[in-house]
């Protein structure tokens, strides 16, 4: 007797969806230029779980050697750390290639996301989706650094109007973003007043991932000035730059 095991309609669907997602999006290559290893502290504003914050942020950024790691450490006064993210990985042509990426929020558990690249695939430890590894993708923090190399490789061309996509994994999923660049604005910052391209990613209509605003300043080899995490809840945690240390070789 032979039987068949029959998935519901709605999760196969998904499923197929998701890895042709992938297909489009993760194979998009464009000319990256690393930034300097650097730490840069920031102060920050934010929001959780209703509650008004104020404290500092460090972001690391170092590549070398065709290695890089990225982590992004948020305190704020009386609670602590609000987060903590950490990714880590090589380079190869399509920039940056993530191995890990772990993710620590306020009131929430830790998460890992794993780039098998072995196996060619992504795996959480907060779901049991999978998707493909097909090239160029990113996680939610090295993103950060993957646009900063490519608006940096791009500079004649980072204008109003220009947009790069990205096939980017949170700690459950993954999905395709896309980045488009608003204008130019002047940021007040611990260093003086920096004119930074204002660059944004709205989420997916149906999606749970957070928004982001990032503003790059081109005279400050194009760092991140301000970063801004927004919830649809009203949650944000917003980063203004204090001061940059930059590694030396």
């Amino acid at each position: 007797m032979s039987t068949s095991f029959r998935l519901p309609l709605a999760t196969l669907l998904c499923g197929l969806l998701a890895h042709a997602s992938a297909a489009e999006t993760a194979q998009v290559k464009y000319k990256t230029s690393f930034p300097p290893s650097a730490e840069l502290s920031y102060a920050i504003k934010a929001r959780q779980k209703g509650i008004p914050l104020e404290g500092e942020a460090l972001m690391r950024w170092s590549v070398e050697s065709n290695r890089f790691s990225a982590t992004n450490e948020a305190s704020a006064v009386i609670i602590g750390k609000i987060l903590d993210a950490r990714s880590e990985g090589e380079v190869d042509g399509f920039g940056l290639a993530p191995a890990s990426f772990t993710e620590k929020r306020f009131r929430k558990g830790t998460a890992t996301t794993t780039f098998d690249r072995a196996a060619g695939t992504i795996r959480f430890t907060n779901s049991e989706q999978t998707y493909p590894i097909r090239g160029g993708e990113q996680d939610r923090n090295s993103v950060i650094w993957e646009l900063v190399a490519v608006a940096r490789a791009a500079a004649a061309k980072a204008k109003p109007g220009a947009s790069w996509k990205f096939f980017v994994a949170g700690v459950r999923d993954a999905e395709p973003w896309t980045f488009n660049v608003v204008k130019q604005e002047k940021i007040r910052t611990a260093l003086g007043e920096v004119n930074a391209l204002h660059v944004t990613r709205a989420p997916l209509a149906d999606s749970k991932e957070h928004h982001i605003d990032i503003w790059l300043a081109p005279t400050l080899e194009w760092y991140p000035v301000r970063v801004r995490y927004s919830e649809d809840d009203g949650d944000y945690i917003e980063q203004t730059l204090r001061a940059i240390s930059r590694k030396t070789p």
